[in-house]
């Protein structure tokens, strides 16, 4: 084990030049190179590791007088179990006359250390009586360790450093290779790279020293890095799953004939094609043969024979008849070949093919019967073309035939110089008459606004049905755009006509994205983007519009991006809060309740209203997510309302058509019914119809159970009959502010807006004002018997401690007034028209 030299043969002697007999009680060391003592090393603890393995390694012998041989070693252990009783043969050939079957030629000293090293097979050696560790450069180079850096000592550090699914493998196999047995314990583990990454490590070991009573003294081993092979191996699997997939699906069976043994093995798919239950070994000239129809056996046999003979792949297809008596097709792919063996074989594939064969048969029936009818094929194929290239729907071109006339249009502007313009057209709140009335109603507003679109542009250009209500007009450009704008004025003008529907009239409206070019500088794929991008623009300045796209759209686009991912964020963060407007007794001007409408508070921008954020919410369809929100916040605030001494009757929220239509509204309710009685929802005019659909109807039961009172939102602009209020039943009707801003001056709006009011009073509703700005608001309204006032005039929407002060501050206003000037001129002015002392504020309505 210490190198010392127990015997020399005399080959050995003439190597050295000494005699053999002064070589013995020598250490092989003695005669090595310094340079070269690694190397021996190395392979010498390998040799002791793996004693069932011969080490080869390249040297340098230093010879009598001090020059040096270069010679090939090949190392061979014995030992009994312990470290001490090792004895390794080394057998000692001068490099230029190696064995030629040993592969080993005349070359660099370091040869065997080169091998490790390509191999990464590298060395490590535990003396746990001495508690010294050897790891050789090649355990180091495989993790990704630097000579200087440290390497785990203990077992708890190297545990570190594999893989927690590893850890008690790499335990339970250390354990067995400290065991007192020779044989070596091989596992495999991962382990962490110094970059961070998992390889996989073998690593073979073994007890080679150990004491009396068995302990162990010395482990030896070797590791590899098996990470190239791990992912093969997980590539072979791979592969073997995919192709075990596909014959399963394909109905494929494999077998490999071996002619020389006169034996064939089948896959599972092959049974199962032949209908037979599976055998472990087939025969040549017995199971499968038996099965060949009778007529084609000579043909099949000649064949296979000519081309196994002269190993040539080929193709066939024959008939076998099976145990139930039925002929079958099979299709055969094969291929002859010769193993490492010398053993003629051929590997080959069957598919059952009479289906197949049999649908070959009708077509050529149906070919026959084609032919025969070839006029209507052809019309047949024209009505399938049309199809293909037409919205079934509106008849208009589609994507598909849009597209293949953009890449003509796009290449005859190119060659001729002529200007090419793309109008994208986008109907504004499509989806909620969808919603609302139907999608039969939408289907027919489709077809009438493709029936517009066609009429507003020339008969030479293409309008196309893009998306469910989107539509793209191609028409020419001349250079100037007036003609453009009287185009997209047209059809903006158009479609705000309404069409009626079973009765029902439907309103819409477009916006419309305009991109234009000439010449070379047509590029259809970039004037689309840039017509999207415009289009988006109009939409964001108040729909039912177009624009044109400019330089700057795309960066007015990309901050209306941009908003679209705050809204959202700011959803999660809940950045929407209430606020309320105070809702006033017309009479008595006592509060009768507020209106919580939503803001954003923006963390940059600050606070932000509606307007700037609504269109966008809506297209997002999260318009119900901010009610809801805004719903929740306000249960909470009405604590605090009630902590601080404030009365106020009712709370009113708006619900959209989306959460109304929420089967799951009651749970998201969530609210105690003492809390309940004090909400009203409000529902927009147009989101109900004569006949409520099941799920609104039971959501709006679920309501008035709770106590929640129903009001109408902007009645007076929507299509609500008699019958639909009486069905609905709601508690309240907010006249649209459009309505009341002129009460002062036209009589016509004042009948008008006295008409609804006596109508509601009728049915047992009251009503509810918005837009009150002036004392004559105020008084008409209230000689109209309006019940309930609502607008800036009163009171502007305000937070909730906002509130909290303008309340209080309100109601010391008034008990100044009534107790120190009851009888003054001015008190009795504001007695009559209530907007004594009372925040007029102004600003947008922005609600």
């Amino acid at each position: 084990m210490d190198g010392e030299i127990l015997a020399a043969s005399d080959g050995l002697s003439d190597l050295l030049g000494l005699p053999s007999s002064s070589l013995a009680g020598r250490n092989i060391r003695d005669f090595l190179e310094v340079q070269d003592t690694g190397a021996f090393e190395t392979q010498f603890l390998a040799a002791i590791a793996a004693p069932d393995r011969s080490q080869r390694v390249q040297l340098r012998l230093r010879a009598d007088g001090g020059m040096s041989k270069p010679v090939a070693v090949a190392l061979m252990a014995e030992h009994d179990g312990t470290l001490a009783s090792a004895i390794v043969s080394a057998a000692f050939t001068e490099a230029g006359v190696a064995n030629d079957r040993d592969g080993e030629q005349p070359g660099t000293d370091n040869r065997a250390s080169l091998a490790l090293v390509a191999a990464k097979t590298a060395i490590w050696d535990h003396d746990l009586e001495s508690q010294e560790t050897f790891y050789s450069d090649m355990w180091r180079q495989i993790r990704g360790l630097a000579i200087d850096d440290p390497v785990p000592r203990t077992m708890d550090e190297l545990l570190e450093f594999v893989h927690p699914d590893d850890r008690q493998t790499v335990l339970d196999r250390i354990h067995q290779q400290r065991q007192p047995n020779l044989n070596p314990t091989i596992f495999q583990y991962r382990y962490r790279h110094r970059l961070g990454h998992w390889i996989w490590i073998e690593c073979r070991g073994s007890c080679i020293k150990w004491d009396r009573h068995n302990h162990p003294l010395r482990v030896l081993g070797t590791d590899n890095d098996i990470t190239a092979r791990k992912a093969w191996e997980e590539s072979l699997d791979r592969m073997s799953r995919r192709l075990k997939l596909a014959l399963e699906a394909s109905k494929i069976g494999v077998f490999e004939a071996d002619f020389d043994r006169g034996t064939a093995e089948w896959d599972d798919g092959m049974f199962r094609l032949y209908h037979l239950e599976s055998q472990e070994t087939v025969k040549i000239g017995g199971l499968w043969e038996s099965m060949l129809h009778p007529d084609d056996m000579e043909r099949v046999f000649r064949n296979v024979d000519h081309h196994v003979a002269n190993l040539i792949p080929f193709s066939d297809e024959y008939r076998v008849i099976l145990n139930d008596g039925k002929e079958h097709f099979i299709r055969t792919r094969t291929l002859p070949f010769i193993d490492s063996d010398g053993h003629r074989k051929m590997i080959g594939a069957n598919w059952d093919v009479t289906a197949d064969l049999a649908l070959q048969r009708d077509l050529a029936q149906a070919k026959t019967l084609a032919e025969a009818r070839n006029q209507e094929l052809e019309a047949a194929r024209k009505q399938i073309e049309y199809v293909a290239l037409h919205d079934a729907l509106t008849g208009l071109p589609n994507r598909r035939f849009m597209d293949r006339m953009i890449l003509e249009i796009e290449a005859e502007c190119k060659s001729s110089g002529s200007g090419l313009a793309l109008l994208h057209i986008d109907l504004d709140r499509f989806k909620q008459i969808n919603d609302i009335y139907g999608h039969h109603a939408g289907d027919a507003l489709l077809q009438h606004v493709a029936k517009l679109l066609k009429e507003s542009v020339l008969e030479s250009d293409f309008v196309a049905r893009i998306g469910g209500d989107e539509f793209l007009a191609i028409v020419g450009y001349d250079g100037s755009t007036e003609e453009l704008r009287v185009t997209a004025e047209r059809m903006i003008q158009n479609m705000r006509q309404p069409v009626v529907v079973n009765g029902i009239e439907c309103r819409s409206s477009a916006s419309i994205g305009i991109a234009h070019e000439r010449g070379k500088n047509v590029d259809v794929g970039q004037m689309l983007l840039d017509a999207d991008i415009a289009l988006y623009q109009a939409k964001a300045q108040g729909r039912s519009r177009y624009q044109f796209y400019s330089a700057n759209s795309r960066s007015r686009f990309a901050n209306a991006q941009q908003t679209t991912e705050d809204i959202l964020i700011a959803l999660e963060r809940g950045e929407f809060v209430p606020f309320y407007q105070l809702q006033f007794d017309a009479k008595t001007l006592a509060i009768a309740g507020v209106e919580a409408l939503a803001r954003w508070q923006h963390p940059s921008r600050g606070l932000l209203t509606p307007d700037k954020f609504l269109p966008i919410a809506e297209d997002l369809n999260i318009v119900s997510e901010i009610d809801h929100l805004i719903y929740r916040k306000a249960i909470s605030d009405l604590d605090i309302w009630k902590a601080e001494g404030l009365n106020i009757p009712k709370c009113s929220v708006n619900v959209s058509s989306r959460r109304l239509r929420d089967p799951n509204l009651k749970q998201l309710l969530d609210i105690q019914p003492e809390k309940a009685r004090w909400f009203s929802f409000e529902l927009l005019e147009s989101i109900f119809l004569d006949d409520l659909d099941e799920q609104i109807a039971e959501n709006l039961a679920h309501l008035r159970q709770l106590g929640i009172s129903i009001e109408i939102d902007d009645f007076g602009t929507g299509h609500a009959s008699i019958m639909g209020l009486l069905r609905l039943r709601p508690s309240a009707l907010k006249i649209d502010r459009q309505l009341t801003k002129t009460l002062d001056t036209s009589a016509e709006q004042r009948e008008l807006v006295g008409s609804i009011i006596s109508m509601g009073h009728s049915l047992g509703v009251k009503s509810i004002a918005e837009g009150v700005e002036t004392e004559r608001h105020a008084e008409v309204l209230r000689d109209l018997g309006c019940d309930t006032l609502q607008g800036f005039g009163l009171a502007i929407p305000m937070s909730c401690s906002d509130l909290i002060e303008f309340v209080s501050r309100l109601v010391a206003s008034r008990s100044d007034v009534r107790h120190d000037h009851a009888n003054s001129p001015e008190a009795r002015r504001a007695k009559k028209t209530g907007l004594h002392r009372m925040g007029r504020g102004g600003g947008k309505r922005d609600q």
